[in-house]
Order: C-alpha cells, then sequence, then structure tokens
C-alpha cells in the first residue's frame, strides 16, 4: 500500500460558447485517466473542472440569439456537462467562472494584489466601436495586413505570413462586430506588474518540475522580456466588475484560473467543509494541485497564473501539464472535410471506449500533437481491444459455466506466468503516474499477448472433450480468466464501463491493491458480450453526419427572435432600395367571409387606395384598426387571392396567432411618406 496523497487535479476550462469537439477531449480523456488512476491507487484526488463564462464574445453572442449571457452559459454548460458524462469523465465538480466564489476570490487576490502595490493604472489608446459604443479586442477587428497586404485579416496576426502586431496598424480596419471602421480612444486601464515576480518566475521554471518543453517555450517570454499584463477591460464587458473602479471589469483571463479555486470552493462548501480548502491553497500545503492544459495557454498558466498566486500569498501549482493539438488523418481537424467532430456527434455513431483506448495508446507525457487516423483508430481497438483483451474471456468464460457450474478452479496451473501479470505492476504504475499512458498500453497489451497464446497453447476447447483432461481445461480457464481481471484493472483508468462489466462477470471489485490477490475458487456470472468490434461503416457515417452538423455547430438551444427566424443574407443597399415602404392610413377593414387567417383593409396612401389582404385576424377585431397608422409595401406585385386581389403587405413583427403587432409610425406621419 503506497502512502496516501491529497491531489487535487483540473482541466482548463472549455469557453461557454461552443461546443465540445474531439480536440477538447484530448485533453480531458487524459486528465481523466490520470485521475481515475490515482484514485485506483487509494489516494484522494479532486477533479475541478468549470465552464470559461466571461469575455466580449459570449456577451456578443448572448446578443446575437436575443437572450442573456446568462441565459447562454448556463444552456452551454448543461451541454457540456452531458458530452463530458457521455465520454465517462469523472468530475467531483463541473462549475462555472460566473459563480458567487470566483468573484469572492477574484476580488480578494485583485486586492491583495493592489494592496502590495501589484496593480499599476495608465492610460492607453484602443480602437473604438463608435456604433457599438465598445472598445474591441484585438481579434473583434480586421483589415488589411501591413505586413504582406493581406485583406481580412484579424487585430492581432496574419493568417497569411504570420506577422504579428498591434491592431491600430491594421490597414483599413473595421470592426467584426458592426462593420464600422473604428476610432483610436483613450482609456484608463489595470496592470498586473509581471515584471516584479521574474527572479520567482525563473527559480520555478528552473526547478526541473515542470515538462521540457514547457519550460522551454516560457524561458522565450523571459527573452523578450516581461511585460506588466493588462488585466482590465471597459463597459459593456461581461464579467466581474473590479472593486472599487466602476465601469471596469476583469479581463477573463484573470478570473478563468481562478475558477479552479472557485469550483473547488464550491465543492468544498457542498460537502459542509469536510474538505479543508486552505489546506490545498495556503502556502504550507502538502497538498498536490496540478494543471493539465493545451500547449496554447502555456503563456497564462505558467506566467501570470503563479505569479498571481505568490503576489496574493497562495501558493503555486505543483505542476502544469500541457498536451498538443489533434489532427485528424495526418491534417487539421477540418469542417469542410468533417472531421472537425463533436462530442456529440461521436456520440451517436460509436463507443466512447474506443476514443478514450486510441489517445491512451497514443499519449505520452510530452507536448506532441496527436494525431487520430480513422482507419488506424478502427483497427487498433478491433486487434487490442477486441481481438486480445476481450477475446481471453470470450473464449474461456463459457466453459466455466457450461462446463464447471460457474466457479474457478482452485489451482493455479501455470504460477509463473501468473506471476509475471502481478509483476508488471510497478512499471506500468511508473508510466501511469508519468503520465506515459502509450507506453502502459504497449505494457499491458504485451500481456494479453501472453495470455492469448497460452490459451492457444493449451486449446481448452479441446480439453473439455476429454474427462481425462477436463480439470485440465477447468485450471486453464480459470487461470485465462484471472490474467483478464488483472488486464482489466490495469485497463480501468482508460475503461471504467468495461471495468464495470468485468467487476460484474468475475463478481470482483477490481482494485490496484487487489492485483495480486487472485479469485481462483470464486463463482462467476454468466459471460455476456463486452465490447463490439469497430465497423469503418460507423466511421464513415459519423464524418458525414458531422458535416450536415456543422450547420448547428457551437449553437446552444435558446429561444428568441433570431433563433424562431435568423436574420436573412446579406443584401446590397440597392436591393434594399427598390423597396418602397410608406405610410399608411387603415380607413377601413373587416372580416373575410370564409377566410381563418384574413382581414380586408383598405389602405390610403395620401390620394390613393389600395386593397390589401392581412393575416391579422387572430390579434386585431377590424373597429380597432379604422384609422390606424400603419406601415405597407408599396410597390410590391399584386397578388390574385380567391377573395380578391391583394395590392401589397403592411408590416408587423411576431411569430403569428395572437402574437402579431403591426408597425406604426409616430404621431406626425402623414399617409404616403417614403420610409427612409
Amino acid at each position: 500500500m503506497t502512502t496516501q496523497r491529497n491531489i487535487l487535479v483540473t482541466a482548463a476550462l472549455p469557453y461557454a460558447n461552443g461546443a465540445i469537439h474531439l480536440g477538447h477531449l484530448l485533453e480531458h480523456i487524459q486528465t481523466d485517466i490520470w485521475v481515475r488512476f490515482q484514485r485506483l491507487r487509494g489516494h484522494h484526488c479532486y477533479h475541478m473542472c468549470a465552464d470559461d463564462a466571461h469575455g466580449t464574445p459570449i456577451m456578443l453572442k448572448a446578443q446575437q440569439l436575443g437572450i442573456t449571457p446568462e441565459a447562454l452559459i448556463s444552456q452551454v454548460r448543461k451541454e457540456h456537462m452531458a458530452d463530458f458524462a457521455g465520454f465517462r469523465i469523472g468530475f467531483d465538480n463541473y462549475y462555472s467562472t460566473h459563480s458567487d466564489e470566483n468573484r469572492s476570490c477574484s476580488e480578494h487576490i485583485y486586492t491583495v494584489l493592489r494592496d502590495n502595490g501589484y496593480i499599476k493604472t495608465r492610460t492607453i489608446s484602443q480602437l473604438f466601436d463608435p456604433e457599438k459604443q465598445m472598445f474591441l479586442p484585438d481579434r473583434f477587428v480586421k483589415g488589411t495586413c501591413p505586413n504582406c497586404g493581406s485583406d481580412d485579416q484579424y487585430g492581432d496576426n496574419c493568417d497569411s505570413c504570420g506577422a504579428t502586431y498591434s491592431p491600430t496598424e491594421l490597414k483599413n480596419p473595421r470592426s467584426v462586430v458592426s462593420g464600422a471602421t473604428p476610432e483610436l480612444r483613450e482609456s484608463e486601464h489595470y496592470f498586473f506588474d509581471l515584471p516584479a515576480f521574474e527572479s520567482m518566475l525563473e527559480t520555478w521554471i528552473d526547478s526541473g518540475s515542470l515538462q521540457t518543453g514547457v519550460a522551454n517555450k516560457l524561458r522565450e517570454w523571459f527573452e523578450q522580456g516581461l511585460q506588466q499584463w493588462d488585466i482590465s477591460r471597459d463597459a459593456p464587458y461581461f464579467g466581474f466588475e473590479i472593486p472599487d473602479a466602476p465601469g471596469k471589469y476583469f479581463y477573463v483571463w484573470l478570473d478563468a484560473p481562478i475558477g479552479y479555486m472557485g469550483a473547488f470552493k464550491n465543492y468544498c462548501d457542498k460537502h459542509n467543509h469536510n474538505i479543508d480548502f486552505d489546506a490545498f491553497w495556503n502556502k504550507d500545503s502538502n497538498a498536490e494541485i496540478y494543471h493539465f492544459i493545451g500547449k496554447d495557454i502555456i503563456y497564462f498558466h505558467g506566467l501570470f497564473w503563479p505569479a498571481m498566486l505568490e503576489g496574493a500569498g497562495y501558493r503555486k501549482p505543483t505542476n502544469i501539464f500541457a498536451h498538443g493539438y489533434v489532427t485528424v488523418n495526418g491534417e487539421k481537424m477540418s469542417k469542410s472535410k468533417g472531421t472537425f467532430i463533436q462530442a456529440s456527434t461521436y456520440l451517436k455513431h460509436l463507443n466512447p471506449a474506443y476514443l478514450r483506448y486510441y489517445y491512451a495508446a497514443k499519449l505520452n507525457n510530452r507536448i506532441d500533437d496527436l494525431d487520430l487516423n480513422l482507419e488506424d483508430f478502427a483497427q487498433r481497438v478491433n486487434s487490442d481491444l477486441v481481438g486480445k483483451v476481450i477475446n481471453i474471456a470470450s473464449r474461456t468464460a463459457g466453459f466455466i459455466h457450461k462446463r464447471f457450474g460457474g466457479k474457478l478452479a482452485e489451482q493455479v496451473i501455470a504460477p509463473e506466468l501468473l506471476a509475471h501479470f502481478v509483476d508488471a505492476s510497478a512499471t506500468i504504475a511508473e508510466y501511469y503516474e508519468a503520465r506515459e499512458f502509450g507506453k502502459a498500453i504497449r505494457e499491458i497489451m504485451a500481456l494479453a499477448d501472453k495470455a492469448n497464446q497460452y490459451i492457444a497453447e493449451q486449446a481448452p476447447w479441446k480439453l473439455v472433450k476429454d474427462n481425462a483432461t477436463l480439470e485440465q481445461a477447468h485450471q486453464v480457464c480459470s487461470l485465462a480468466l484471472e490474467c483478464f481481471r488483472i488486464l482489466i484493472t490495469y485497463l480501468k483508468p482508460v475503461l471504467p464501463d468495461l471495468a464495470q462489466q468485468t467487476e460484474e462477470l468475475l463478481n470482483s471489485e477490481l482494485t490496484w491493491d487487489a492485483i495480486s490477490v487472485p479469485i481462483f475458487g470464486k463463482t462467476i456470472n454468466p459471460f455476456k458480450a463486452l465490447l463490439q468490434r469497430v465497423e469503418m461503416e460507423k466511421i464513415e457515417a459519423m464524418v458525414e453526419s458531422s458535416k450536415e452538423d456543422l450547420a448547428k455547430m457551437n449553437q446552444p438551444q435558446p429561444t428568441g427572435p433570431l433563433i424562431d427566424e435568423p436574420i436573412s443574407e446579406i443584401i446590397d443597399f440597392d436591393d434594399f432600395a427598390k423597396v418602397d415602404l410608406r405610410v399608411a392610413r387603415i380607413v377601413k377593414a373587416e372580416q373575410v367571409p370564409d377566410a381563418n387567417k384574413l382581414l380586408k383593409l383598405q389602405l390610403d396612401l395620401g390620394g390613393e387606395t389600395r386593397q390589401v389582404f392581412a393575416g391579422i385576424k387572430s390579434a386585431y377585431q377590424p373597429e380597432d384598426l379604422e384609422g390606424r397608422l400603419t406601415v405597407m409595401v408599396a410597390n410590391l406585385a399584386p397578388r390574385k387571392m380567391r377573395f380578391g386581389i391583394s395590392e401589397g403587405m403592411i408590416a408587423a413583427a411576431g411569430p403569428g396567432g395572437k402574437d402579431i403587432w403591426l408597425l406604426s409610425p409616430d404621431d406626425g406621419a402623414e399617409p404616403g411618406m417614403r420610409i427612409k
């Protein structure tokens, strides 16, 4: 039994405005495997995550959908939790950065940093959208690259030539939000004094605990010189307002990592403080804290976050584990090819165990990209899991019930083989601990090969046919299932569902400490199919389905006007100018016999009268309309209807039925006036 450890593990926080995809799942599966391994070893290991719920993109997307930011992040969080649960990601708490706990922690850390002299203010110049009345983040400005002249480039870097620059350097800049030409305006901003922590950070980076790739990447920032970090944003902004600074908000990357604390604080509070928050985060903590992240956010986790913690009087993380990106078939995930696959799309077609296993088989402790080759994916799952591991049980468990009453033999027929399986535990544990999952899988599959070789040599299907060798068959099959039990124990962090099925089959809980405790003589349950082969047809169907789902990608399911009736395709001004909208007075309104929805209206256009049939019967009584001003499309081609000719159309809003509202000009407008 190893010494029990107290471990807090976090995965990077998914942004709360889009769907979970296979790229996200690389990190979360890696994290979940490591957490499950630690628990299997008997350690106290807490797994925290949350949605990153603040920032301009979320605010603007909520406006686009016609809902509040709170409604948007609530809906997305439900979708994220369902996706993660589908892949058996076992969070102790999946929370949100838009929480009371995170607000409290963020304000406390900021206040301590401010009081300790680490917060500075200065006035900066920034591009401002005069139509939306908001300062624009770099990615919300587009224009012509100042380096190579490519059009439609973002305000921070050029996709064509790779140049980086300030948005104020763009030629012909425009706001992505409104299309307006941005103006340069000044604003007072708040800065975190990162250079004050340079010596501490250098010592931490050079300590040898960080991954080599992480340490090397962080050293590049020291070569460039550390800069003060802008931690404020101006209203309008969805986030936490900075204490004593009205109209100023914490930049999302200040409160996002603090969200790890907020999620854990919420978890501790829900468990009546039986788990001590301070025992993990205080400077003198003996607990371990690990962050699993993608290589694209090393900068924030390796510099800003430990410096903030140090300045606010908290401990730094024990380590930061970074990973690379996911490619599919050797290329960047592609929407057009259907390889930008959402978690929900995958789950409609394939067992989550397949992806968990494939990722594990290819993961190491370096910052390498991982390629999901779909043909190799099918072949490896079928060969390893079905052809090797499951094959051990499927070839032997049936005999135990058919010929031996479901009871395993008392004797070990090949103790040297069993000893080989047990002795592998130390090596496999070392690989799991070091996040060398691929090496662990190779060790496990080598054991599976030995078990299958032994079964093939012994051929129990032949031994059971002769009473003289029946007991030998009993012992061979029992040893095979004992080897199977050990293999599934080794695979339990990777394949929790298969482990649960195996526990039900063998009437035994699979624990690391029990690896050396055989179950010979025990009664088992009848064998049931454990895992099916991967069919390429299902993979191909998933890819096709992914293409179809792209139109809905990153769309939550709230209700609202823009959801029910999305904005139409963009038109030119000349097209709009062709529509002649006029003020009209309803001089007469009457019912239309035999019509369920229509009213017959006579409209005065200031010297000309038009007859229009309008589908507003369910919302208005004729007598309530007469004398009222409204808006009509005056140059619409006449339409012949069963009840007569309709010579135009009146303008109204609403989904229909009783929910219809006629547009009415303000008092003073006169019939015939054109609406411009």
